[in-house]
């Protein structure tokens, strides 16, 4: 089932989305709908994803590398000292 919803945009935008259906041979409402799920696919995916990190990262097994051993070791690439990766602790 779908539902109606309104939302307001810029004159530009509206004008935008009218010579994308008229090129596309689709609706404005077709092409909105697409957007928005197209954005919350993409949203829900990237929450989903920081949230498995955050509870890797709290995990009692987590290791880190402190981030000055990292600045350290990226300010020598490229040269000729360049450093081997730090490990994690």
């Amino acid at each position: 089932m779908s539902t109606t919803i309104t939302i307001r945009v810029e004159d530009e935008t509206k004008e935008r989305l009218n010579r994308l259906a008229k090129a596309t041979d689709r609706t404005i409402s077709y092409l909105l709908g697409n957007a928005i799920e197209q954005v919350l696919e993409q949203e829900e995916w990237q929450i989903g994803v920081i949230r498995k990190r955050v509870e890797q990262a709290d995990s009692p097994d987590a290791k880190f590398i402190p981030h000055d051993e990292i600045a350290g070791w990226l300010k020598t690439w490229g040269s000729k000292k360049e450093k081997k990766p730090p490990k994690c602790a």
